[in-house]
């Protein structure tokens, strides 16, 4: 089995490290081709052609859309990391190459930022912090604080990422309202609300979970957010531009929510921008999911996309089904 990863410029450092390296040669032939970005595209259809599998990911070249006519070799696509528009064309998805992507390999590092992100909001750990460092002492109980027993948490998005968040959740006596139209059904013990309108009736905490699409781009309104109740809290590992963050940043702002983010729109802020003194806003960078510190020491172990990648192989190369497969609906309304 002959298996091909053109990166754009340089190999991404943690995608292929070399314990995965290592973890590959016992299933074929590895051919790695770094700057494929400057190549012409009848180049790199050359060489996409000339394999069995291609191994997409973080940096790829992207794949051209001729491959869907012609694949040449090409009998599937595991796609290692997760968003594959920009990499993978939906024409690709649409001519039946088989295509997969990480799956649910984030989903405990995601669920459990969030939950880091909600406990460390209600807590109001960074005004803790900002007080102490400032000379002062305790809070103000009658403006801060909060319990996970008997909390009304809002699960906006329940794929595998908000199921291991409920998951985790469930063991501490939340009150648990789930919204999400793709699903059959809802986790065990959790309320099902029927529209965005009717999740945000009641609930003290919004944990968002779902994709990025025309649909959720800019749902969360400013009009949702105010039926929030005052030091009612958000919490948005997925992505920022579902939130009205104008919207938000000025609930921030006056001090009546507060929020833990992982992610904004764009996600960044400048180094001058206000909402990085607020006590109500936790930001974390997108990085709330990071594994163990490595010190930049070769990794010890796998990552789980890794493994989900080596398990699918495996299953390719004995004629199982693969895990993840991608099909036109869920590539649309994927991340």
């Amino acid at each position: 089995m002959r298996m091909l990863h053109i990166a754009g410029g340089k190999l991404a450092e943690r995608l292929w490290s070399p314990l995965f390296r290592q973890a590959l040669a016992p299933l074929g032939e590895l051919c790695l081709i770094e700057d494929g970005g400057q190549q012409p595209e009848h180049r790199v259809l050359e060489h996409l052609r000339s394999a069995d599998v291609l191994l997409t990911g973080w940096g790829s070249v992207p794949i051209p859309e001729a491959l869907a006519e012609d694949p040449g070799r090409v009998r599937y696509i595991c796609h290692v990391t997760g968003t594959l528009r920009g990499t993978v064309p939906l024409r690709v998805i649409e001519s039946g190459i088989p295509v997969s992507n990480w799956g649910d390999a984030p989903a405990h590092g995601v669920a459990e930022g969030a939950m880091c992100l909600l406990l460390a909001s209600l807590k109001d750990l960074h005004a803790h912090i900002a007080a102490k460092r400032s000379g002062l002492w305790g809070l103000d109980m009658h403006t801060h604080g909060g319990s996970l027993r008997g909390l009304r948490v809002g699960v906006y998005g329940c794929g595998a990422i908000g199921r291991k968040f409920v998951e985790l959740l469930r063991p501490f006596g939340a009150t648990i309202t789930v919204y999400d139209p793709y699903i059959p059904d809802v986790p065990d013990g959790c309320q099902r609300a029927e529209s965005l309108e009717e999740l945000f009736d009641g609930i003290e905490a919004l944990v968002i979970h779902a994709g990025l699409s025309a649909e959720t781009r800019g749902s969360v309104t400013a009009e949702l957010l105010a039926r929030l109740p005052d030091h009612g809290v958000v919490v948005n590992t997925a992505r920022g531009a579902i939130i009205d963050q104008a919207a938000l940043f000025a609930e921030l702002e006056s001090g009546r929510l507060r929020a833990g983010l992982d992610v904004l729109e764009p996600d960044t802020l400048p180094p001058d921008h206000p909402a990085r003194q607020w006590d109500s806003l936790i930001l974390t960078s997108h990085q709330i999911e990071w594994e163990w510190p490595d010190g930049h020491r070769p990794p010890t172990r796998l990552l789980p996309m890794h493994e989900v990648c080596l398990g699918n192989l495996r299953r390719f190369r004995s004629g199982q089904p693969i895990l993840h497969r991608m099909d036109v609906e869920r590539y649309l309304r994927s991340t």
